[in-house]
Order: structure tokens, then sequence, then C-alpha cells
């Protein structure tokens, strides 16, 4: 596996625990810092949840060395960051919401496209 690939789970695991955390343990302080209200705490709970799950795939990953365990960890990050984009956009372009919202969108297409031309094999 390639230094850049390496660095790339290794950022996704960070970002993970940094944003999975806080959503799962206090996500209405969490989210209140951001000026994103209503909340709702079931489904931001289950938000941080699954992304502490997806920090700890990044993580296998990065410490991986067998190629067909890499591939399939690269295809679960690959669905999820682009089904996050496309879940995201579609609410972004026809509301109005403050800045925290546009900024996942960002971190999520960001990783989206590392993810996706990583499995195309462009990141090398």
């Amino acid at each position: 596996m390639s230094k850049t690939l390496r660095t790339i789970f290794l950022a996704h695991a960070i970002v993970g625990l940094v944003f999975g955390v806080p959503m799962l343990l206090f996500p209405g302080r969490f989210l209140t810092w951001f000026s994103w209200a209503p909340i709702d705490p079931i489904i931001s709970r289950l938000l941080g949840a699954a992304l502490l799950a997806l920090a700890w795939s990044s993580f296998r990953g990065w410490r991986a060395d067998d190629k067909a365990r890499v591939a399939l960890l690269l295809e679960l990050e690959a669905v999820f960051t682009v089904l996050s984009c496309v879940g995201l956009l579609r609410h972004l372009l026809f509301g109005r919401y403050p800045f925290m919202p546009w900024l996942i969108f960002v971190i999520m297409a960001i990783f989206a496209v590392a993810w996706v031309a990583s499995l195309l094999g462009l990141v090398k």
C-alpha cells in the first residue's frame, strides 16, 4: 500500500474520532457550538457511532498489509462518503444552512475523491 493511502487512512481515522466521540457522548452541546439546531439526539448519536466505526476501519486500513482487506475497506469508505455527499448536497442546494453543514460536505467530498481515486488506482 502506498504511503499516500496510509496517510489518507490515518487522517480519516483522526477526523472520525474528532467528530464521532462528541457526537456519541454529547451531541446537543457539540452541535450547538456550531449553531446547528434543532438536534435529534438519537440520530446524532447513531451518526457518532457510525463515524467511530469508520474511524476504526480506517485505523485497520492504516495498519493493513493485505491487498484484499485494503480493497474492501476502500470500497466501504468510498460508498459511505459518496452517499453522504449525495445526501448532504440534496439539502444544501435547496435550503439555507449555516457554515457547519457546508464544512462537513467539503470534508466528505475530499475523502470521497481520495477513496474513489484510490480504488481506481490513481493514488500511488
